[in-house]
């Protein structure tokens, strides 16, 4: 049988429904290769070492999606002028996330399982943080700052912290609120 050559997009969407599940460490380049059905040569030709392709998946979703959130809170800043609100700027930071996770993608459901994964991983997670996802948090924190001039630097970030673990708790789907609630809640 003749094994396809596929472009690394194909690569990148195996890849991270692999990474998804089983995280960096659980995943090997022969089981990507097997999965998108080439040769495990082609996955080093395209990304060299398995965190590169780590990487690589990770930042091609998250580029769009910080992008988006960038966009959305300057548009919610600029809308809102003097009215600039803490559930504005939560809403603005928030909503690209919800519409990619909403639809049901698998593709962007294992991007936000993988994201869980990498915000909690502190060996090498919070590097991966800094460099993907800071810039789009330290927004955040400029457009929290002008509706809360007088908090504590601390209390911000303490806010944001719990903010973050709440949402990739919640982007993981593990179904545990699902257990817990008996079906309540989804």
């Amino acid at each position: 049988a003749s094994v396809q050559v596929l472009a690394p997009e194909p690569l990148l969407d195996h890849a991270e429904a692999l990474f998804a599940l089983h995280g960096l460490h659980g995943v090997t380049v022969r089981e990507v290769a097997r999965s998108a059905a080439v040769d495990p040569a082609l996955v080093h030709y395209y990304f060299e070492t398995k965190q590169r392709l780590f990487d690589d998946v990770f930042e091609r979703r998250a580029r769009v999606v910080n992008d988006e959130r960038m966009s959305s809170m300057d548009d919610y800043a600029r809308e809102a002028g003097d009215r600039i609100t803490i559930e504005g700027c939560i809403q603005a930071f928030l909503e690209p996330i919800w519409r990619h996770s909403f639809p049901n993608d698998p593709h962007w459901n294992n991007y936000f399982r993988m994201l869980a994964l990498v915000n909690n991983t502190p060996e090498w997670g919070g590097a991966m943080m800094t460099r993907h996802v800071d810039v789009v948090i330290n927004r955040l924190s400029v457009l929290l700052r002008k509706c809360m001039p007088h908090a504590a630097d601390a209390v911000l970030y303490w806010c944001y912290h719990f903010l973050s673990g709440a949402l990739t708790l919640s982007l993981s789907r593990t179904g545990r609120i699902d257990r817990l609630s008996g079906g309540i809640c989804s």
